[in-house]
């Protein structure tokens, strides 16, 4: 124990603190190199028939001790591991007596590795009977709340860790989070996508309207930013000949926290050329469809206990209809964008592709050749949020550069997330850009939706949180 310990550490802490000496003083190392299983647990529990034939043999099991009880010449632990849990049976007349005793002083949240056999208990518990066992790695923190699961909120985000110890559905959800990304890597490349990578820091942050975070490279003397989109970098990739890009990346907005908002967050984004809005419409149903099957979900299914219909086609809205319905006003410009923000979207709990947005609030996607007030652009909504966001994209570099000069004289002016003028961009597209359908589509968004979770921060590993006070 170090000198700058505090001396009046909890007695739970104390006693394993003096568990751990007391095992080196016993020449047992506490921290093991390596080990190797034969099974993890669920596969130890598929044997069980064959244990009742007799024609099961040994298992190596590893994980981390839960429960132990019992005392005596018999005890009973259960073993967690990333498959599951199973029962322990230690006899004393098996191990002997040193080693007996050592099972009993283990601790929950030990880790263990144990050789045994598989067959049930009196009670038809299905159980290893150890032959051998080893301590892997000494606990010295017990886990809160007597490992009947972590439920302090606060803590469950701040100490991830603990939480996927103690809670066994936090777990699923991360595991069901993978498939979703898997199945819709797996829809894209069948489609003929290529997946690429862009930069994360960027001399200009552009694709969206939000503040970026600052970061300064010392070698070149200068301020680049963590990017807030992936978009002019996969745009540029189109010009360049790659019809068909994709990118799943993490993305940073300089925004503040809240069950809906995390300031760094996944973000997939495809442009797919020679293709417009209709066609993004219609790929976006393929992957929220590909996500609710990779989680298990059906498609008439329920959010937060509400019911929801995720069958395709999605319902498709004009923005001004619905602001008009909502308001009883005729509306175009920002303050129809405004009005949309206030009335509409928070209401629109079915999938709805809210199309035709103001150009003010667009200024990367292509005016309507009918109103020109307009742009080709839908937003996804879903349970009172978007979910993702698309267009047919702006290829004309003259409106382009008109469009940038705007938002650069808003972000004179003060506005902060206004888009940053890109000659860079502007001169790709002199080069002569295809027709092009763009998307992006929040994956820590969907996924809370298919898993049917509340806040964003439930379907992040480690979250942004605010400083403990």
């Amino acid at each position: 124990m170090s000198d700058q310990e505090p001396i009046d550490l909890p007695a739970a802490i104390r006693d394993r603190r003096e568990k751990l000496e007391r095992l080196i003083a016993e020449g047992v190392e506490p921290y093991a190199a390596h080990f190797h299983r034969t099974h993890t647990t669920a596969e130890a529990l598929e044997l069980l028939d064959d244990a009742r034939d007799g024609r099961a043999g040994p298992v190596t099991v590893a994980g981390r001790l839960m429960v132990r009880r019992g005392q005596g010449g018999m005890a009973f632990a259960e073993l967690q591991d990333a498959a599951g849990r199973i029962q322990l049976v230690a006899q004393r007349d098996v191990l002997g007596e040193v080693q007996h005793e050592r099972f009993l002083r283990l601790d929950p949240g030990d880790l263990i590795g144990a050789t045994g056999r598989v067959g049930p208990t009196k009670r038809g518990e299905p159980s290893i009977w150890i032959e051998t066992f080893c301590l892997l790695s000494k606990s010295l923190r017990p886990m809160p709340e007597k490992w009947h699961g972590l439920r302090d909120v606060e803590m469950r985000y701040r100490q991830r860790y603990v939480d996927l110890i103690a809670n066994p559905d936090v777990r699923d959800v991360f595991a069901v989070r993978a498939r979703v990304i898997s199945a819709i890597r797996a829809l894209l490349d069948g489609l003929g996508f290529l997946e690429v990578e862009t930069p994360i820091m960027q001399e200009i942050p552009g694709g969206g309207h939000a503040k970026p975070f600052v970061t300064h490279y010392n070698v070149l003397h200068r301020d680049f930013y963590l990017r807030i989109a992936l978009e002019l970098h996969l745009k540029r990739l189109v010009v360049g000949g790659l019809e068909r890009v994709y990118e799943i990346g993490r993305v940073f907005r300089n925004e503040g926290l809240s069950p809906k908002y995390n300031p760094e967050f996944t973000m997939l984004e495809c442009y797919q050329a020679y293709a417009d809005y209709t066609d993004m419409m219609a790929l976006t149903e393929h992957i929220v469809v590909a996500a609710a099957q990779a989680a298990g979900r059906p498609l008439e299914t329920s959010y937060q206990g509400q019911p929801i219909d995720l069958r395709p086609p999605f319902r498709r809205a004009r923005m001004a209809d619905l602001v008009r319905d909502a308001t009883g006003q005729q509306m175009a410009g920002l303050a129809l964008a405004d009005a949309y923000e206030e009335h509409v979207e928070s209401q629109l709990w079915e999938p709805t592709f809210v199309t035709d947005y103001p150009v003010e609030v667009s200024p990367l996607a292509r005016r309507r050749a009918d109103d020109p007030r307009f742009v080709e652009r839908f937003e996804l909504i879903a349970i009172g949020r978007e979910l993702g966001n698309a267009f047919t994209e702006l290829t004309d570099p003259l409106d382009q550069r008109q469009r940038f000069e705007q938002q650069a004289a808003e972000r004179e002016a003060g506005d902060e997330e206004a888009h940053p003028f890109d000659e860079d961009f502007v001169r790709a597209l002199e080069y002569g850009m295809p027709p092009t359908g763009g998307l992006g589509i929040g994956i820590d968004r969907l996924v809370m939706l298919v898993t049917d979770q509340a806040a964003i921060r439930d379907v992040i590993l480690f979250p942004q949180l605010k400083e403990r006070q």
